[in-house]
């Protein structure tokens, strides 16, 4: 009896052994780089867990401005502390002499560190060329001033730009034949449009291996890993003016708009050269935030702004009357108006955004035909994608972002109620349209009837420099306004300014003539009992030779408050200043 349970209790020990055995070979030999269901490769995995490292560069390429400048980041010396040197003498005296900081501070930031740290932590300390050049003359191991990539929390363009970060999801379906770990994907604006582009090839950083207790296993030998291709990572040359879209933030700032923005497009060129968008992104949280959205390429309720495509339908289709008065002492419905305009022409009717007549307009022409308010807002380029598009290499129909597509009406029931029509006609009910949309409308009647793409990114570059893709200016197709109809409208848009009673007349003293429209949009939101407006400024400048479309808008703010028309005015002036400088310098260096 004894002996059976010792043969039992010797197989069962045989057969546990030889479970760990094979479990072993399994772990070591078999399936060492693809282990279990989730595909755990365990040598990375024991190397990682033995490797100390900090990050200077994701690897992941990045945006620059149109002179080529970096407008996502900002590359700056920064000082690198490893951990191990806290067991030595460092001569942390001198380093905190040449830096001009507290020895104590400094001593303390490594005391409490385990893993290698940059110097100031979450608010890096930034070197001079000569302090960075006198720390790394010590020749200290462990201690090193390296530049790094530093991005501002709030950069120029945020919300155009984008956000990147990890998203297994959405990497997978993107790129399902990539390995997704560590890898970021662009979320949102220009890192989710051109995100292919953008993907890291490799990191830089710096790299030591520790032993159990976390001391360096391999001596102090630090290793440098960096990108050894020079072509990458790839770089997007953007058509932002960096110096212009920074001074319009700061505007925005100083004029406390909360939501809203503004957009500044070339006439010539249909460029975006600066668009600012508020609220700012949370760098807390940005994939779920609001502040992510970019509000310039987002539907809004444009108000008067719309009456310009109503004006642009009624002088093509010719269903006003010479010398033909409106009753502008009246509202929409008939019943008298909270501003009693009296009776005016078509011409004063617009300058002084007189509600009935555009009402009425739009009554005569959509009894000509139902679809006449979309068409002739299309022609004007609000009803379709304005982006560039177009193949890049493997990528068909490519476009450079996307925005929110404009509407007239929600459905066909909408076309045959005449209160509905008639508050379509000031911009009201169902209408909604993106400043981005708006811009472009501007742009078109500045350059006569011309549809153009508006262009976001005028290149692709190599890490050194050189071009890997370019995009051309692009006309659109489809159908346009006429040349005189551009001209009539570029009229009544310089009347809104110069009328003594036009609603845009504050404008009519800057340095350059500016010719455009305002909009004050009724939404259903009621904060603290007071109906809130959506309220707007959509022109361009010189009105001579048109050479800049600006669009300002503030989003829910009470009917007294918030116009638009002093920033309007202070971003036109700033650029005036700016040009002026630009010609002092350009002429002194001749």
């Amino acid at each position: 009896m004894l002996q059976k349970r010792v043969l039992f209790i010797s197989i069962l020990i045989f057969m546990m052994m030889a479970g760990l055995l094979g479990r072993l070979m399994q772990i070591q030999l078999f399936q060492a780089e693809n282990f279990s269901a989730y595909h755990v490769n365990l040598i990375k995995e024991s190397v990682k867990q033995r490797t100390h490292e900090l990050v200077l560069d994701d690897g992941r390429g990045q945006f620059l401005d149109r002179e080529g400048e970096p407008i996502s980041y900002e590359e700056k010396s920064v000082l690198v502390l490893f951990p191990f040197i806290k067991k030595m003498d460092w001569n942390s005296t001198q380093i905190a002499k040449i830096l001009n900081i507290s020895h104590r501070d400094l001593k303390s930031q490594v005391e409490a560190a385990k893993e290698p740290i940059v110097a100031g932590g979450e608010e890096p300390l930034l070197l001079t060329e000569q302090q960075a050049d006198e720390i790394n003359e010590l020749q200290i191991p462990g201690v090193f001033a390296v530049k790094k990539k530093i991005f501002p929390e709030q950069p120029p363009a945020a919300q155009f730009l984008g956000i990147y970060g990890e998203n297994e999801k959405m990497f997978k379906n993107r790129y399902p034949d990539k390995d997704w770990r560590n890898k970021s994907v662009g979320l949102t604006g220009l890192e989710k449009s051109f995100d292919e582009f953008l993907q890291a090839e490799k990191e830089t950083k710096f790299v030591y291996h520790v032993d159990g207790i976390g001391n360096p296993l391999f001596g102090i030998d630090v290793k440098y890993a960096g990108q050894a291709n020079p072509f990458f990572p790839l770089q997007v040359k953007t058509t932002i003016d960096q110096i212009l879209q920074k001074e319009i933030e700061s505007l925005l700032n100083e004029h406390h708009i909360q939501n809203g923005g503004a957009i500044l497009l070339d006439v010539k060129t249909n460029d975006i050269v600066a668009v600012a968008s508020r609220p700012h992104i949370n760098s807390k949280d940005p994939y779920f935030d609001e502040g992510s959205r970019n509000m310039m390429f987002r539907q809004l309720i444009p108000g008067s702004i719309f009456k310009t495509v109503i004006a642009e339908a009624a002088i093509e289709e010719g269903v006003v009357k010479d010398k033909e008065q409106f009753r502008c002492d009246l509202d929409i419905r008939g019943d008298p108006a909270e501003r009693n305009l009296g009776s005016l022409n078509f011409e004063e009717s617009f300058a002084r955004s007189c509600n009935r007549t555009f009402a009425e307009l739009a009554g005569r022409l959509m009894e000509k035909d139902p679809m006449i308010l979309e068409n002739y807002a299309r022609k004007l380029g609000l009803l379709e994608a304005v982006s560039w598009q177009g193949d890049v290499f493997q990528l068909s129909e490519f476009k450079q972002f996307e925005h929110d597509i404009g509407r007239v009406f929600a459905d066909n029931e909408s076309r045959k109620d005449q209160n509905f029509i008639a508050q379509t006609g000031i911009g009201q009910q169902e209408v909604r349209l993106s400043p981005l949309s708006v811009a472009n409308m501007m742009a078109v009647i500045a350059r006569g009837g011309e549809k153009r793409s508006v262009r976001a990114v005028s290149e692709i570059q190599y890490g050194d420099g050189t071009t890997m893709a370019s995009f051309d200016e692009q006309k659109s197709d489809g159908d346009q306004i006429s040349p005189y109809a551009a001209i009539k409208l570029q009229q009544l848009l310089r009347k809104v300014v110069t009328d003594p009673e036009g609603t845009g007349s504050l404008l009519k003293n800057l340095p350059y003539e500016v010719a455009g429209k305002t909009g004050t949009a009724e939404t259903s939101v009621i904060h603290e009992g007071e109906q809130l407006h959506h309220k707007w400024f959509a022109g361009y400048f010189p009105f001579d030779e048109p050479q800049y479309v600006l669009v300002t808008v503030n989003v829910n703010v009470p009917g007294d408050q918030g116009g638009v028309n002093p920033l309007f005015a202070d971003i036109v002036q700033m650029i005036n200043e700016k040009n002026k400088r630009d010609a002092l310098h350009s002429d002194s260096s001749r």
